[in-house]
């Protein structure tokens, strides 16, 4: 949705198949290398409106970015109008969720008048609890009435209202859920989620050069790759669809004719002979090894070590763990040294452990498919791989339903780890 040409294209694509009823639109992106999302534009407009108090010089960018896509697809001046209402309430708000949605707002407002379809504000139809999760009783009851009638409808995607009543926006990137969300209320035949890639693919193609298209991933499978920094859909985008059984179809706008990616309930997985479906990883975190003799035998040490974690709202994403051992991984984002230092103490105190030892600079790298659990000698593969190109293994995680392998490397051995995996399982 970056500029009137790219909303022609989804305009072509909308009305090539009739059953694209109900079309979630996101905030316009990059036009070219170098150019500004509409979001951070808007997030820029609301720390001017909170350290001047006004934010009418960075509302221009904004101002002329939707001017400019009105204009290239014809629509006259009405969009002016709009604009200034959304300045105005930009301002009354004064509020980072409400300035950071009115992309998406805007975006709908436009693409909903382009394509002579019902505009359904988010803000009317999605709702969110006491504890910022999604109500989905309420608001699939709204979405499903709010469509009735219509032919087509426009929605915005990445914000509700919270329970307070006012506009609450998903994370980065939560138009992805948003569509999820609306597929569920209608009960669609399939979410198409339209982007600009043509899938998933085995690993990143900044590493590895052209690696293989994935015709088909389970939810589960899609979890563990987006969760690990796959990043062509959100990872809490298969939440709403999930219950209902709906699959997933990942789209390129760009080259339409492509197959794309189609994600599927697990129970209608089909496995197509390969032991790996996916790698993906992460950088930058931070490792808390702790040894204690005996620790195995002892009441509640795994939940006197993380209530400290939890007394400082620190979310742990990994504990690898022996008989003797535990390990905390955490995203390094998360922590300051002050933090650090606090729950050191705290761990300390708790559970007097005999060593207590820090590595930062880990990158997590999963390995991910359902053929490994069926496949004798998948691990002494990927283990070998990774020695083969001398890379030294700091952390190993596997879960108990044997989809994926977790390893933990040095940030600058990430890349090298990648591509030794990426050439055992798929070759080079």
């Amino acid at each position: 949705m970056s500029d009137g040409g790219v909303i022609k294209n989804v305009a072509k694509i909308i009305e090539s198949d009739p059953q694209r009823r109900y079309i979630v639109v996101s905030a316009p992106g990059k036009r070219y290398s170098g150019d500004t999302k509409v979001t951070d534009l808007l997030y820029a407009c609301f720390d001017e409106l909170k350290n001047t108090g006004d934010c009418t010089e960075s509302f221009k960018a904004v101002r002329n970015r939707f001017t400019d896509i009105a204009a290239q697809l014809g629509l006259g001046d009405g969009i002016i109008g709009v604009l200034d209402e959304t300045f105005e309430r930009i301002k009354q708000e004064r509020d980072a969720d409400f300035t950071a949605s009115r992309g998406e707002y805007l975006s709908a407002r436009i693409a909903a008048e382009f394509l002579g379809a019902r505009f359904i504000d988010a803000e009317d139809v999605i709702f969110f609890k006491e504890n910022g999760s999604l109500d989905g009783e309420k608001t699939y009851k709204a979405v499903s009435a709010a469509v009735v009638g219509a032919e087509r409808a426009v929605l915005p995607g990445f914000y509700g209202k919270g329970f307070d009543g006012r506009v609450k926006t998903f994370s980065r990137g939560g138009s992805d859920i948003s569509g999820a969300i609306v597929a569920r209320a209608v009960n669609a035949t399939v979410y198409e989620n339209w982007t600009d890639v043509s899938g998933f693919l085995a690993c990143d193609p900044r590493i590895v050069d052209s690696p293989r298209n994935i015709a088909t991933l389970s939810y589960k499978e899609l979890r563990e790759l987006s969760y690990m920094g796959a990043n062509v859909l959100h990872s809490e985008s298969i939440f709403p669809v999930r219950k209902a059984n709906i699959p997933i179809h990942i789209k390129n706008t760009f080259r339409p004719e492509d197959c794309g990616t189609v994600i599927v309930p697990t129970s209608r997985y089909v496995p197509d002979g390969s032991t790996v479906t996916g790698i993906a990883g992460k950088k930058n975190f931070t490792v808390i090894f702790i040894e204690k003799s005996h620790m195995n035998g002892e009441i509640g040490f795994v939940r006197k070590v993380l209530s400290v974690i939890e007394d400082e709202r620190v979310p742990v994403e990994h504990i690898p763990s022996g008989i003797d051992t535990m390990s905390l991984v955490i995203e390094s984002s998360e922590l300051d040294d002050v933090k650090l230092g606090r729950i050191l103490e705290g761990i300390k105190n708790s559970v007097e452990p005999d060593i207590i030892r820090v590595t930062e600079n880990i990158a997590l790298i999963a390995t991910v498919g359902h053929g490994m659990s069926s496949s004798v000698g998948t691990s002494a593969r990927l283990f070998n791989a990774i020695a083969a190109a001398d890379i030294n293994i700091k952390m190993i995680d596997q879960g108990s339903s044997e989809l994926n392998i977790v390893v933990g490397v040095k940030n600058d051995d990430y890349e090298r780890c990648i591509k030794a995996i990426y050439a055992e399982f798929f070759g080079r």
